[in-house]
Parts: C-alpha cells; sequence; structure tokens
C-alpha cells in the first residue's frame, strides 16, 4: 500500500524515507503542443506520482534506458501516444516515456506478492492482462491482444522520479551492475534473444552463421555477444569502420559497411528488367562481401532486421534455404518489399518478433549477471539529457551500444 509523505516534492537524488511517498515528482515529459524532434519534445516538468492499483508496483527510478520508440513518442508519429490513450479513457494529457530502467521497489498495489518495499530491480517494458483469455489458454503474453509497449503505448514509465509498472515486469537487479547498467540493455537484449532463441527450430546453433544489421547499435551489439554465447558466426553492417571495430570487439566475425552499396530502398517492379538487372547486381555483390568474411560460400540461417524498407529486399534474397529473416522493427520505413519467389521456392521464412516475454527477459539477465553479456554502456546523461539522448538517436549520431540517463542515481565522483 501507499503512505503519503507530508513534503509534496523531493529534488533528484533525494531518497524520502523508504516506501513514503511524496505527492509530486520531476520527471521529462513529452506534450501533444510539443511534438516535434526530441530537443523539443521533451521537458522537465513537476508532475503527480500515479497511484498505485492492484497488481502494480511503484518504483523509484535509480537510471533509465534510451531507445527508439521515445523518438517516436516525441515526433507524435507513426503513433499520438497521448491521442491514443485518451480515446481509450485514460485522463492524462501528457505522455512519460522510457521502456526500461532500475530502482528500488517503493510501494505495492494489493496482491502484488513477488516483491517486496526494498527490493532493487529492472524493469522490462512490456504490460498486458493476465487475466485475458488467450492467456488464460496459454498463449504467450507477448502474442496477446492485450500487449503494450510500457513507457510507449502505456504511460508512467522510466524517465520520472517514480514509474508506474505491472508486478511482472520487475525483475531482481544482479549485483554485479551499476544503476545505469541494469537500466540500458534489457530492452534490446531481451529482444535481441528472442529474434535468436525464440522461433524454433529457427534458433542459432553452433556454426550458424548470422547477419546482424545495425551491428553496432543496441540492439546489434546485443545480438553478436548472444550469437556468439550460442556458438554462431556474427557477420554484422554498420555505417562506418569505426563502428565496425566497435562490433569485432564484441566478438563480430566481420562487418559490412552498407555504404559500400547502393541498391537500398524498394525493390524495382519485376516487369522492369533493367532495374532487377542492376538491383541483382548490388545484392550479390552485397552476398559476395558476406561469404568473403565467412571464408565461405554459405548464407546465413538467421538475418536479425529492423531497419524494414531499405534491406528486407536484400535479407530476403540473402538468407539461406529454409532459413529466416526475423524482424522487430522498420527504421527505414514499413513498406517493405518481398520477391516471393525467394520466399516460396526457398521455402524461406519472415518472422515478426516484438520483444520478449518474462522468462526470455530473465534469461538475458542471467547472462549479464555471469559476466557472459556486457550491457555496453557507451554513453550516460543526466537526467535533464533525456530529450538530448534521443535526439542524438534522432539523427543516428549516438555512440555505439546501449545508452543512458540518471534519474535518482548519483553522478560518481
Amino acid at each position: 500500500m501507499t503512505k503519503l509523505l507530508a513534503k509534496d516534492l523531493y529534488e533528484l537524488g533525494d531518497m524520502p524515507p523508504l516506501g513514503e511517498v511524496p505527492a509530486r515528482m520531476h520527471a521529462a515529459v513529452i506534450r501533444p503542443e510539443r511534438y516535434g524532434e526530441p530537443r523539443q519534445g521533451f521537458a522537465m516538468e513537476v508532475v503527480d506520482v500515479p497511484r498505485v492499483g492492484r497488481g502494480q508496483v511503484l518504483v523509484y527510478v535509480m537510471a533509465a534506458g534510451i531507445n527508439y520508440n521515445n523518438v517516436w513518442a516525441s515526433l507524435g508519429y507513426p503513433l499520438d501516444v497521448v491521442a491514443a490513450r485518451r480515446k481509450k479513457g485514460a485522463l492524462e494529457n501528457f505522455h512519460i516515456g522510457g521502456s526500461e530502467g532500475s530502482g528500488v521497489v517503493w510501494a505495492v498495489g494489493e496482491g502484488v506478492t513477488s516483491v517486496s518495499v526494498g527490493d532493487e530491480v529492472m524493469l522490462s517494458g512490456c504490460n498486458w492482462d493476465e487475466t485475458a483469455s488467450d492467456i488464460r489458454m496459454g498463449a504467450d503474453p507477448m502474442t496477446s491482444a492485450t500487449q503494450s509497449a510500457w513507457g510507449y503505448e502505456a504511460n508512467f514509465g522510466s524517465f520520472a522520479q517514480y514509474a508506474l509498472v505491472d508486478d511482472y515486469q520487475c525483475h531482481p537487479k544482479p549485483a554485479n551492475l551499476s544503476w545505469e547498467q541494469a537500466a540500458c540493455f534489457l530492452l534490446t537484449g531481451a529482444t535481441a534473444y528472442r529474434q535468436l532463441c525464440g522461433w524454433a527450430p529457427h534458433t542459432v546453433e553452433p556454426g550458424d552463421p548470422v547477419l546482424i544489421w545495425g551491428g553496432a547499435g543496441g540492439l546489434g551489439s546485443m545480438a553478436i555477444q548472444i550469437t556468439r554465447i550460442r556458438g554462431g558466426i556474427p557477420v554484422a553492417v554498420v555505417s562506418d569502420d569505426d563502428r565496425g571495430k566497435f562490433c569485432l570487439n564484441l566478438g563480430a566475425k566481420g562487418y559490412i559497411n552498407r555504404n559500400e552499396f547502393s541498391h537500398w530502398g524498394r525493390l524495382p517492379d519485376t516487369q522492369d528488367a533493367a532495374g532487377m538487372n542492376e538491383w541483382m547486381k548490388g545484392a550479390r555483390a552485397f552476398g559476395s562481401r558476406f561469404w568473403e568474411i565467412l571464408g565461405e560460400r554459405r548464407a546465413p540461417k538467421i538475418v536479425l532486421e529492423h531497419t524494414g524498407q531499405n534491406t528486407i529486399p536484400t535479407s530476403l534474397y540473402l538468407c539461406d534455404t529454409a532459413g529466416m529473416v526475423v524482424i522487430c522493427g522498420g527504421t527505414t520505413g514499413y513498406n517493405a518489399d518481398v520477391d516471393l519467389r525467394f520466399l516460396w521456392m526457398r521455402q524461406k521464412r519472415l518472422q515478426g518478433s516484438h520483444f520478449a516475454n518474462i522468462r526470455q527477459c530473465r534469461q538475458v539477465i542471467e547472462l549479464a549477471a555471469a559476466g557472459k553479456l556486457d550491457p555496453c554502456l557507451s554513453w550516460v546523461g543526466d537526467f535533464d539529457e533525456t530529450g538530448l539522448a534521443h535526439q542524438l538517436m534522432y539523427e543516428n549520431k549516438h555512440p555505439s551500444g546501449n545508452m543512458a540517463v540518471r534519474v535518482n542515481a548519483r553522478r560518481e565522483a
């Protein structure tokens, strides 16, 4: 239950007595009237602390991870998150993002037994209704019709002094990780883990070549390591040689600089013989570069995708016969062309994948706790730099790996 304090507001890092909840909190807030690039979309405000309901947990946030979904939230595109929630009955006319974080359990709602006040936790980024009929019939909660992205589709994410989550979103924080490390990798790490390990029989096995788009990003840096841990052979795609070297240091067999090729984008019409010949020339050159890195003429058994429109045609073409292209996003666009001849005649699989279930989250956390998976924390900012961090991501100027901001955590001396 929640015990309210006489003091209305505490400054960042000024911790109240354990379990006592102030009425107000500092937050990095997006409002519809500010929709636009993150530098203008985010602003520091003071808002009410959300009340804790049945099955919910209020977490005193120490640090929060940065992900692309709140670039979209700031832009108001492809989804106006505030309008979408208000249409469903929500009263708030603002958005507090943040789909992963770390902190201390501060208050628990009725029926919560999995965590206690004072527990140090990591937060995963998906909500669902555990009473939903599809889940009760045995569905993976991530495939439930009730599933939504916390801190994007759902409000009161980690970009505030207090975050409101469902109890199953709380995971034990490994002692060997700092608050910032624990906050930065669960969304990307668990997403990559599900892509690579969650779609049997297309799971990474020893010796399997794997092509990883955006290898130096948060998702890619996790995918390279998970592929290596499972004995696969990761080959990264990057935008420059410095990012390529970052991937090599993580264990990639090699990297492909995508800027050395120009066949990206929508497929030419199949009746356009000259256009298709030109596209095939580019795709084959890209495939030859993959063979060169691998040291043999083998195609990737799995292609880890998130870029979408510009790259799906090449991914489907290059993927091995009976292999899988698994995609979790569309950062270059959503209208991705598929030449169905490559799909059906070579019996390939195009699989959508979205975040991860509780078991997959715990498996990724255990890899980090055991020292096998590096969170790849490359940038840490202060809380008022939340907009800056997303702006860097929007402009593709962010450093390789994962990013986080301190919320209540103190800067180390």
